[in-house]
């Protein structure tokens, strides 16, 4: 799928891109070039330790940001596919930085969007979050801004042969600046603070990440939301995983947190495919969508969250995944 073809990746230096170029490498080793776009400097002369040029020579770092328009149009020149993941992703920043949010998520979009219509891109696939779903706070709504203009950008392309699509899914574990890392820093300090006890989350590996987005490339036709089905874990049962019987004290929801994530509302449910492994969630739903794509309709009035999914982790298989991670990070 991806052997003879250019692939750029904005925010590549960040935990999803890192994962997602080495599994290309591994998987096609005839790509023909893939670059890294980041504003990183740092992170990227790092990145690049890993990929010398005699034995990477595909491997190219672009150096800029999706808020400058000219920069990302020159930085797609000859591209045939590209994984938008760069975003400010925080959720307490954004509530304070509303504006520096917009810029990067929704204003950022939009220029990648415009330099793929113009430069001849043939697949765009744009990573989103579960918070974008029913949205309550300024990153979610930045990020379903987001969804919304990749979707619209297929009623743009004319004659263009482009496709751009969707990939939606929840907290990658032990990413940076996740749960995770968070609590085993306050497990030394004696302390696990805890916002809510009744808080659940779905949980996904970067490397279930990487591949379901290298299946929505493989099967997208273009206006599709890919939705993962991917368990649920309780807060309150990662807390027992990592400091099992530990203090744990109650703080109270930050500003903008969800009790539970959404990845599909009620009101996507109508537009919603099922199917035995993922969701697509549609523009609009016809007979023509259901004879293409196959799979079922999705119950009318159901949504899909980290409360009501059936798949949920145990502290067993936290304290599994948990372990995994220390080892991976030392």
């Amino acid at each position: 799928m991806l052997n003879d073809k250019s692939i750029l990746v904005t925010g590549g230096t960040g935990s999803f891109g890192q994962k997602f170029i080495k599994t290309v490498f591994s998987r096609y080793p005839a790509v023909e070039r893939v670059v890294v776009f980041s504003r990183d400097e740092m992170k990227q002369f790092e990145m690049a330790q890993g990929y010398p040029r005699g034995k990477y020579p595909q491997m190219r770092f672009f150096l800029g940001d999706v808020r400058d328009k000219a920069r990302i149009h020159r930085a797609l020149e000859g591209i045939d596919i590209v994984i938008h993941a760069a975003a400010l992703k925080q959720v307490p920043a954004a509530e304070y930085n509303p504006f520096e949010y917009i810029r990067t998520n929704i204003l950022g979009t939009e220029h990648v969007i415009d330099a793929c219509l113009d430069l001849g891109v043939q697949k765009v696939v744009g990573l989103s979050t579960d918070k974008a779903a029913a949205p309550i706070n300024l990153y979610g709504a930045t990020k379903l801004c987001s969804d919304k203009l990749f979707i619209a950008a297929n009623n743009m392309k004319g004659k263009r042969d482009i496709r751009f699509s969707v990939v939606r899914y929840g907290n990658v574990f032990g990413s940076r600046g996740s749960i995770v890392p968070f609590f085993l820093k306050k497990k030394k300090e004696g302390v696990l603070p805890i916002t809510d006890d009744r808080m659940t989350r779905f949980n996904i590996s970067l490397a279930e990440g990487v591949q379901f987005v290298l299946c929505a490339l493989e099967r997208m036709q273009g206006g599709e939301v890919f939705v993962p089905r991917i368990p649920s874990f309780k807060v309150i049962d990662l807390a027992e995983a990592i400091a099992p019987g530990g203090i744990r004290k109650i703080v109270g929801i930050r500003p903008g947190e969800k009790i539970h994530e959404e990845m599909i509302t009620e009101t996507d449910a109508p537009n919603t495919l099922e199917f035995d492994d993922y969701f697509i969630i549609l523009p609009s739903m016809n007979a023509d969508c259901i004879k293409k794509w196959g799979g079922k309709l999705y119950p009318v009035g159901r949504s899909y969250s980290s409360g009501n999914n059936p798949q949920w982790l145990s502290v067993a298989d936290l304290k599994k995944l948990v372990a995994e991670y220390e080892m991976q990070s030392v």
